[in-house]
């Protein structure tokens, strides 16, 4: 007797860049290793996220002919390739694929879209078409959300059936991202850091302007590990502002856990974000944050640190920073906390559990 084949899984991704959502994807296709087989699609042809992947799992990039511009010829191809390779589910990942949310009509494929947040251009607001599209085309798709926020926008401005929705908070791996215990040396100034693309939505300028106004009588450093479009106008402005000699810009690191054990505190300048996997880490690490008040971040801190969680603006973010540099009592209390919070809440083999639940459809 024959044993059947794993489920067929094709994923689709604006791009395969390495991201939150790649990074999530890459951490559950490799904890569930051959239970199932993974199709990646990504629809700008980056696929730096590859690398993530166990080699050992059973997964293909196929190509597929994308024009910018001509959603016509393109729905054909992605019709023709869903036609010809016949998944047992499609999964989908934010705005930028809702294209195959069409290209699957009439075809009686499952789908799994995963909404993450969103990008610079709806960080005020959101863009009625989208919303008119989402609310139409994803109607008949299981969504998953990773946080509150989100899940309120899909059943209140969506307008989708509330038992379409499913809410899976991102884990993290507390083992690989231990609590440190060290802070900064007996007269070495405190360590800000942050971990992040540098894309507009990032707005690590604001976290530069930021660093810039702490006050001479409390020196400290800023790492910045990450790359991305904005990293040359990021070290233009620190250097504009006279800091270079005290920010390092890492440039991309494939393991971040080393540069987070190396901060004393941990910062987040974005103007959208909804559940940051670079919070979640800093917190595992037993980090204390200041951060911008965006999505499910005040909910995934500790109690004690929300007081540190403020407006977007640089003077809020400065004045947040300026209060965990000054006294590293209180940053080793909130770090204790916040690694607390990321044991209790944050489970790892629960988010793993919850998406193969959604991947073979028992959820």
């Amino acid at each position: 007797m024959t044993r059947a084949s794993p489920p067929l899984l094709l994923h689709v991704f604006s791009t395969f860049a390495i991201g939150g959502p790649q990074v999530r994807f890459a951490t559950v296709a490799n904890r569930l290793g051959p239970a199932f087989r993974h199709a990646v699609v990504a629809m700008d042809g980056r696929l730096e996220a590859r690398a993530l992947l166990d080699p050992r799992l059973d997964i293909a990039f196929p190509e597929v002919s994308i024009v910018k511009g001509d959603s016509w010829r393109n729905l054909r191809s992605f019709r023709a390739l869903l036609r010809g390779m016949r998944p047992d589910l499609l999964v989908t990942s934010n705005w930028g694929t809702i294209e195959w949310a069409i290209a699957r009509r009439g075809l009686g494929l499952r789908h799994l879209h995963a909404e993450d947040g969103f990008g610079p251009e709806e960080s005020a607001q959101q863009i009625p078409r989208r919303v008119l599209a989402r609310r139409l085309l994803l109607r008949s798709a299981t969504v998953v959300l990773p946080s509150h926020v989100l899940w309120r926008i899909a059943r209140e401005a969506w307008r989708l059936p509330e038992a379409r929705l499913r809410l899976v908070p991102n884990g993290v791996d507390l083992a690989r991202f231990p609590a440190r215990t060290a802070s900064a040396p007996c007269g070495d100034p405190p360590v800000i850091g942050t971990v992040a693309a540098l894309r507009p939505e990032k707005n690590i300028g604001r976290l530069v302007r930021a660093f810039a106004l702490l006050p001479a009588s409390l020196p400290a450093r800023l790492v910045i590990v990450g790359d991305g479009p904005e990293r040359r106008e990021v070290e233009a402005l620190a250097a504009t502002r006279g800091l270079t000699d005290r920010i390092l810009f890492t440039g991309h690191a494939a393991d971040p856990a080393s540069h987070y054990r190396g901060f004393d505190l941990f910062a987040l300048s974005s103007d959208t974000e909804q559940m940051p996997l670079s919070l979640l880490e800093a917190m595992a690490t037993g980090l204390p944050v200041a951060a911008t008040d965006i999505g499910d971040v005040r909910a995934m801190l500790s109690e004690a640190n929300r007081p540190q969680i403020v407006p977007r603006s640089d003077e809020d973010l400065a004045a947040a920073l300026a209060t965990l540099v000054a006294d590293a009592d209180l940053r080793r209390r909130l770090g204790a906390a916040n690694r607390c919070r990321a044991e209790e809440h944050y489970s790892l083999d629960r988010m793993v559990e919850a998406w193969r639940r959604l991947f073979a459809g028992l959820d």
